[in-house]
């Protein structure tokens, strides 16, 4: 919600890259038509039987290059980066896997990033050759493990078989921010024998005046010597690349993986505890002025604060005008298009924003500073990462990674953070991103950085109720309610605002569908899917055929409805990566079902309850009315990884456990109970469920 404005050095870089490009203005086809090229194919790479980098790969890319360089398209400055990547299939689940491909645009913040260009084909081991037709490749939106929609360019290598070849090449056309920053990756889904990037610094002479250079910084990989090439291109090479596994509740992958970021910048010569005590003094005195409180301003906090006293009472008031009241122009839900986004006017002072009742994140957070200082409460501009893209090192000295910034208002001897420009985020949370992360706190003389507090699990709950009558055959049928909160209900709202009506049953259908045969689902009403403060809501009716088993007079009920269907939250034996939970939730489920006629309940045993310390607990309860008429199910738990050492990841080593711990869990749940045909119903082993 809150993309980051820039700060007078990266402005300062901007411009510089701005006038560099007007002296320049190459083409957009910076490398000519070279690229586009075919290179002839060597007999040994046909004949090549097992990989190199990991000798269980079932394909390996023999070689991926990519070209870097600064262009203007008609006065827009892009980076374009032209790929080529050839990849050698080894086995059947290589052609599976290889033959069918997506090119994804990676995400940057704001950034807008196209694939174009593709073009690809197949070399058979016989070294006849099958081109891939243009009207083969595609867009569609993927769901990647991270649950995160992405756009990705599609198609399928045509006549891929065990000993192929398949090569493919695009051009990736990356707009500029605020300042030119680019991530260029070393690892794939695959191993790769050889990288290799070829980068074009820009030459021009007001880079050189402003002591502005390209600049590289290395991460999970120790960085090879860049080589000088031919046409002002410089060359870095990278070999043996092993496989980056992407796997869920992985880290961020800019964590985890190799990779480096290129940039420009001034040429400085601070450590990095000066170069932050620098850049939060810069932010203290640029953010300053624009949290001072004008007349206007001062008697619109005093009507929102109205007959509040005590300090959480006045900051939530003024919080939640914020967040309801001012429209955010970036958000996906005000029904704006890019157009008035366009035409909207820039926000000088939060006396603009007040007034138009519209701005920008930052326009709305410092709207919400200026009112607190209205107020009398002493506030601030915190600076600080996203840990969904990677996880902040303060000891490198450069603010790229800090892009993201909330409010911190004193109160009493605390620093409390408020972010109201995410419109989904409810009161005393920030973002999930942004939770449990170290901030930057601005200040005139000894800027700090500042832990954020995160969430429990209680703000953060997803709430479901199902209401059924279950008919001799094993039919279930019934209506069903369930509600989100916190992080879930922030997560809904943002995946599915843009969405239409149709789009949204759609995929709830389908949610279901994957796990219940037969399934059939009418009447559905999803509510607050734009609202900034009710939960995030779907009322629904459903009929499940065959949901319990009939054998002779015996029916078979799983009473966990709401997991009925689903796998294990972890599904493999091993794993590559540390386990990384988002932030921590809890569940609570009430399920009732009216028994068919003739049938009691044979089986009353209840699932045990079962828990790990303070992170997580499980607690189900079964019960049977006392006319024997009625089954009721609760199920309580909650997952507070905050408990592990106060961070929410955990190294591979702990895999087994966890593992252990929620494959326990997926049991549980699984646990059924028998109703009998003619039989006297017993009393159930549980205690009353609230």
């Amino acid at each position: 919600m809150n993309a980051p404005r820039p700060s007078g050095r990266m402005f300062l870089c901007l411009v510089v890259c701005l006038l560099a490009l007007a002296a320049s203005s190459p083409s957009a086809h910076a490398f000519g038509d070279n690229w586009k090229e075919w290179r002839p194919v060597d007999p040994a790479q046909l004949a090549l039987k097992e990989p190199v980098v990991e000798k269980d790969a079932d394909a390996e890319a023999l070689f991926w290059e990519v070209r870097v360089a600064d262009v203007d398209e008609g006065g827009s400055p892009r980076t374009v980066l032209d790929h080529y990547i050839r990849i050698k299939v080894f086995t059947e689940r290589g052609r599976e896997a290889q033959s069918k491909v997506d090119i994804f645009a990676p995400k940057f913040g704001n950034r807008e990033i196209k694939i174009m260009d593709v073009a690809g084909r197949t070399i058979k081991p016989d070294g006849s050759i099958v081109e891939l037709k243009k009207e083969d490749v595609y867009e569609r939106t993927v769901i990647k493990t991270s649950g995160l929609k992405v756009k990705a360019k599609s198609f399928a290598l045509p006549g891929v078989e065990p000993g192929s070849i398949i090569e493919y090449r695009w051009r990736e056309v990356r707009g500029n921010s605020f300042s030119n920053y680019d991530r260029l990756e070393f690892s794939r889904d695959i191993p790769v024998q050889r990288v290799k990037y070829y980068i074009k610094p820009s030459s021009n002479p007001y880079l050189a005046a402003a002591r502005i250079g390209m600049r590289v910084q290395f991460f999970r990989v120790e960085g090879a010597p860049f080589q000088k090439e031919k046409d002002g291109f410089y060359s870095v090479t990278e070999t043996n690349m092993p496989a980056y596994h992407e796997e869920p509740n992985s880290p961020p992958e800019y964590s985890a993986r190799p990779w480096m970021l290129v940039y420009y910048s001034e040429d400085k010569k601070l450590s990095a505890q000066e170069f932050w005590k620098n850049y939060g003094k810069e932010t203290y005195e640029k953010s300053k002025s624009g949290m001072k409180a004008s007349d206007d301003v001062k008697r619109k906090a005093a009507e929102i604060i109205g007959d509040a006293t005590t300090p959480e009472q006045k900051l939530e008031r003024l919080f939640e005008f914020c967040r309801t009241q001012i429209k955010n122009v970036y958000d996906d839900a005000n029904g704006m298009t890019a157009e008035q986004r366009a035409k909207a006017k820039d926000n000088k002072t939060p006396s603009d924003t007040l007034k138009r009742g519209l701005g920008t994140g930052y326009d709305i957070d410092m709207l919400f500073a200026a009112l607190a200082s209205a107020a009398g409460f002493e506030s601030r501009v915190a600076r600080l990462a996203d840990r969904s893209d990677t996880f902040f090192d303060p000891d490198f000295p450069d603010d790229y990674f800090i892009g993201a910034y909330d409010i911190a208002v004193r109160v009493g001897e605390e620093w409390r953070f408020f972010d109201p420009a995410s419109t989904y985020v409810p009161y005393g949370m920030l973002r999930w991103q942004e939770e449990g992360q170290s901030a930057l706190l601005s200040d005139p003389k000894e800027p700090v950085f500042v832990k954020t507090p995160m969430s429990g699990p209680e703000k953060s709950l997803e709430k479901r109720t199902g209401k059924f009558k279950l008919d001799e055959e094993g039919t279930l049928e019934g209506d069903v309610h369930i509600e989100y909160t916190g992080h879930l209900a922030a997560s809904m709202k943002e995946t599915y605002d843009d969405d239409s009506t149709a789009e949204r049953e759609e995929a709830l259908k389908n949610k279901f569908k994957s796990r219940m045969g037969g399934v059939e689902i009418t009447d559905i009403r999803i509510e607050n899917v734009t609202d900034p403060v009710k939960p995030f809501a779907y009322n629904f009716h459903i009929r499940v055929p065959a949901y319990a088993q009939r054998t002779g007079k015996r029916l078979f009920l799983q009473p966990a409805f709401f997991q009925h269907g689903g796998s294990a939250f972890f599904t493999t034996s091993d794993r590559k990566n540390a386990i990384y939970f988002y932030y921590p939730w809890s569940e609570e489920d009430r399920v009732e079902v009216a028994l068919p006629e003739g049938f009691s309940l044979d089986n009353a045993e209840s699932p045990a309850p079962f828990a790990s310390d303070k992170l997580s607990r499980y607690e189900p309860h079964l019960l049977i009315t006392k006319d024997g008429h009625t089954l009721i199910y609760t199920r309580k738990f909650f997952f507070d990884p905050r408990n592990n050492g106060g961070f929410v990841i955990f190294p591979t080593t702990t895999y087994p456990q966890l593992k252990a711990f929620f494959d326990l869990l997926h049991k549980q749940d699984n646990h059924t109970v028998s109703l009998k045909q003619g039989a006297s119903a017993p009393t159930a082993k549980s205690s009353t469920p609230n």
